[in-house]
Parts: C-alpha cells; structure tokens; sequence
C-alpha cells in the first residue's frame, strides 16, 4: 500500500513542505512504504527509520533546508574538487553537500568500506541501508555507546577500513566515536558528507584529525597506538592477507 500524504502530517515540526513533497514521491517510487521513527532530530539533519515493502527497514536522512549552516558547507565544498563550479546559493549548497554524502558511500561502499548503502537520493534526502537488526528496525549503536568487548581487534578492522577509505580517494574529515558504529563487534563508518576526496587543499589535514580522534579514543581504552603508527598504515599500500 502507497503512503498518502496525509501520513506525513504527524511529522509536520520536522519536515518542511518541500521534504514533505519528496518523501510522498520517494514513497510512491517503491523506496519505502512509511516512517517509522525518529533517530536523530538535529539542527542540521533529521533521520528516521522508513519501513520497506519487503518487511525490512531502510534510513531517511534528511538535511533541514532552512537551519543548515549553509556557509559552513559551501567552505568544506569549494575545497572539493568535484566541486569547482559551485553557487553560493543555500539551497543548491545544501542539495551539493547531499549530493557529496550520496557519492562518497556509493564509492566508499564500492572499495569495500563497511558503510550504509545508498539507496536513493532526492535533493536534500538520501534513503539509505539501515545497520542494525533488519527485522525491528533497530539501529546498531555508535561507539560512544558501545564499548568492544575486543578492543583490539575493533580497532584492528577499523584501521583497515580508514585504509581501503584512503586508497578510493576518500577522507572522512570527521571521523571519531560519534560516527562509527559497533556493529556486532564490527566497525562501520557513517556520516560522509564532510568527506572530500586526497586532492582537496586540506585532505591531509582532515586525515590527520581523523587519525587523531581515533587514536586519542582507542588508547582511553588500553589499545597500544600511536598518530604515526596508523599514519604509515593508512598511507601503506600493502594490503591485509
């Protein structure tokens, strides 16, 4: 059965008209059958859970048009070399910045990073693989929340994610315990937008960020490492048997 737009009323403090007007067309699509529930009301981005026809669960990030820090994405995004051409124009910074988050987990998820696969994207939405249990629509929790039971070996497969991130072109630029996901004791990596690609003017500086964050949380929790150790293998080219 096909949402109606009468469904969508419920959500009328966190979607505007024009959300309101894509969600019915992506629901009409086929892309799913309704919202579920609320993950994250944000300044910036409100995402849901959507139930799909086949019984399973997807995401809806949608970015808020009108609270967007739009100056702080057309900053990040003229650094982009995909995106050179840019107008400083709000609503069309907001469906780049979209746009870029989109196209880094399409690339991201095509070299083997453990990220959410995108499903579709509309302007400002993009519906995408939901991490977690399929079946309840519960998403798996973020690594401020969820401590590995192996912190090693998490870090271990995280590393080897942020290096095959690293060898597609990809900084995260942002990454830290707040973006990545314990999923049954496996890392995954969320929240592309702000990732650029190596040839941005500050790709080396977002990379050693990352670097930093993850490093300054895993020896809070007895992980022996270091900022140049996960450097010289992120930037190795030698890949793990």
């Amino acid at each position: 059965m096909r949402i109606t737009r009468e469904k969508f009323k419920t959500y009328k403090a966190v979607f505007d008209q024009h959300a309101e007007r894509l969600l019915f067309k992506l629901s009409s699509q086929g892309h799913f059958l309704h919202i579920e529930s609320p993950i994250s009301i944000g300044k910036e981005a409100n995402i849901f859970t959507a139930k799909r026809s086949d019984g399973t669960y997807c995401i809806a990030k949608i970015y808020r048009v009108e609270n967007c820090d739009f100056k702080k994405m057309y900053d990040y995004l003229k650094l982009d070399p995909r995106y050179l051409h840019l107008k400083k124009n709000r609503r069309h910074i907001i469906f780049c910045w979209t746009r870029r988050e989109y196209q880094n987990l399409l690339k991201a998820r095509d070299s083997g990073v453990r990220v959410p696969t995108p499903y579709a994207l509309k302007d400002n939405i993009i519906l995408m693989e939901l991490i977690g249990d399929q079946q309840t629509g519960e998403t798996a929790p973020k690594l401020k929340d969820a401590l590995p039971r192996n912190p090693i070996a998490f870090y271990q497969q995280l590393q080897e994610q942020i290096k095959k991130l690293y060898h597609a072109g990809i900084v995260h630029g942002d990454l830290s315990k707040f973006n990545i996901l314990n999923n049954d004791e496996s890392p995954v990596i969320i929240d592309m937008s702000q990732a650029t690609t190596n040839e941005s003017t500050h790709a080396k500086e977002l990379l050693q960020r990352d670097i930093k964050n993850v490093v300054a949380y895993f020896k809070k929790i007895g992980v022996k490492t270091d900022e140049d150790m996960l450097k010289k293998s992120v930037e190795s080219k030698e890949q793990k048997k």
